[in-house]
């Protein structure tokens, strides 16, 4: 199998013209760091890619205010090309600026790797802005704090309500109080992308089931001129949780244990199971198998080992998928038409799950707690919400993008999409089994433990039981 070798100037330029037929506006795949967590997906066809931006008239309404309204996101320009939630969601804030000229809409837009640590240092300082992406995992503890508005009634009395998907609002809930509306696109944070012609000449018709199979893959790889057999990039440190131990660990616990754990039902990270998940987790990427700088870079700077031909598949989310396809559409047709998409392989031993890949919106508007004292200003924050959120929103990214948001929106028309679009809706939506993102639950306190931890694990300085013993602790201690 030749490799295939692309310019990087190349690279960039492809990327930034899939962008614009795609109606970019900005941004860079998240590195689900960038936010994370981030979620969203597939390449557009060109004919997919005409289909108008959402009418800016469709988002006025008759607001009372008049002045600044402060935002915080990671939509920035670099990440919306290709990718769909983050060009939704850009070309929807330009319609309601355009559409609310009396408003001052002051956006601060930083990168994903960048927005999560700068809103959690202005969220202990109580200076969060108007409003902001909050995670799942930060909602019990700045509710608790009363950094954030209780948006329960606010939801309800949505025009859409009726359209909206429920269970998207599960990890911005306390209690019975909601504190955020669901953003961006529902789309995995685990998916193997692969080149299916190569893995065919490595002797396996689709992505192997098992890890030993890979090994033997490996071995085939090695000897025909590839660098890596697998990339993955976990210098973010979110990386290895997000994509990648919330679907071991869901392979060796089932659902049931992490739902525990988010009920405090009495389940602890200690567990035998969860523990055998991070030893796997430790053994399969020191098997060689992958890259040997993973820790040592991006999933951007990973994905790039792929399109280039480095490497025969990548493990990332729905963002780096869109990334991926809009790129090799006008670098590589071959190997854009060779790609196909597979759940991670099944550990041996393990039997919680099966099939399973990680699926959600990692992220909600929410808005300021201290808006409550300023009805006119909170209505305009309230309406933005709504229409970023809204079925303009679901509209633009279903038929731009085969992608789905919080509100249901009818007669999307995925004929009219490519292949490589249509197999990544299959595995996004129907052949696979979703699972939990661990981090779009809890708190981040225990996250930011774990991942260290994980981050250390992989480079061999510390055990998977003091893993576990460490994020037991900050579970007992911070949730």
């Amino acid at each position: 199998m030749k490799k295939r070798k692309v310019m990087m100037s190349l690279l960039l330029s492809a990327a930034m013209t899939v962008g614009m037929l795609t109606g970019c506006g900005s941004s860079s795949a998240p590195a689900a760091s960038d936010t994370q967590t981030a979620t969203e997906a597939p390449a557009a066809t060109e004919d997919a890619a005409e289909t108008p931006a959402a009418d800016a008239e469709s988002a006025a309404s008759d607001l009372a205010y008049s002045g600044e309204l402060t935002m915080m996101h990671f939509s920035t320009s670099e990440e919306s090309q290709g990718n769909g939630g983050s060009d939704g969601f850009r070309t929807m804030l330009a319609n309601w600026k355009e559409a609310h000229p009396n408003i001052d809409l002051n956006e601060s837009v930083l990168a994903n790797d960048d927005y999560k640590p700068q809103v959690a240092t202005l969220a202990a300082a109580g200076d969060l802005p108007d409003v902001f992406l909050l995670q799942g995992m930060n909602t019990k503890a700045w509710a608790e704090q009363g950094l954030i508005l209780d948006l329960t009634d606010t939801i309800k009395n949505s025009p859409y309500y009726a359209d909206y998907n429920e269970a998207y609002f599960t990890p911005f809930t306390d209690g019975d109080k909601i504190y955020g509306l669901p953003v961006l696109t529902g789309g995995t944070c685990t998916v193997v992308v692969y080149d299916k012609a190569a893995w065919k000449d490595a002797g396996f018709d689709k992505f192997p089931e098992t890890w030993e199979d890979v090994k033997k893959a490996d071995e085939y790889f090695k000897a025909n001129g590839y660098t890596d057999t697998i990339a993955f990039g976990n210098q973010g440190k979110w990386q290895a949780n997000s994509c990648f131990l919330s679907v071991v660990g869901d392979r060796f616990t089932g659902p049931e244990w992490f739902q525990s754990i988010i009920d405090k039902g009495g389940a602890a990270f200690t567990d035998e199971k969860f523990v055998e998940a991070l030893q796997f987790t430790q053994d399969i990427f020191a098997s060689g198998i992958f890259n040997e700088d993973f820790n040592a870079i991006t999933n951007e700077d990973a994905r790039e080992y792929y399109i280039a031909g480095d490497a025969a598949a990548f493990i990332g989310g729905n963002w780096d998928v869109s990334y991926i396809g809009a790129t090799l559409l006008e670098t590589d047709p071959d190997l854009y038409a060779n790609t196909g998409f597979a759940v991670l392989p099944q550990p041996e031993g393990a039997t919680g799950s099966t099939n399973t890949q990680n699926i959600g919106l990692g992220y909600a508007v929410a808005i300021n707690s201290k808006l409550a004292d300023d009805p006119d200003k909170l209505a305009a924050a309230v309406d933005l919400a709504y229409y970023v959120t809204g079925p303009e929103f679901s509209k633009y990214v279903g038929e731009n993008y085969a992608l789905a948001g919080l509100t249901k929106v009818d007669n999307i028309d995925l004929s009219k999409f490519d292949q490589y679009t249509q197999d990544f809706y299959d595995f996004s939506y129907v052949s696979t089994t979703p699972c939990e993102i661990y981090d779009s639950y809890v708190t981040s306190a225990v996250w930011d433990v774990l991942n260290t931890d994980l981050q250390s694990m992989l480079n061999g300085d510390i055990s998977a039981q003091e893993v576990a013993e460490n994020a037991q602790d900050a579970y007992e201690n911070n949730y």
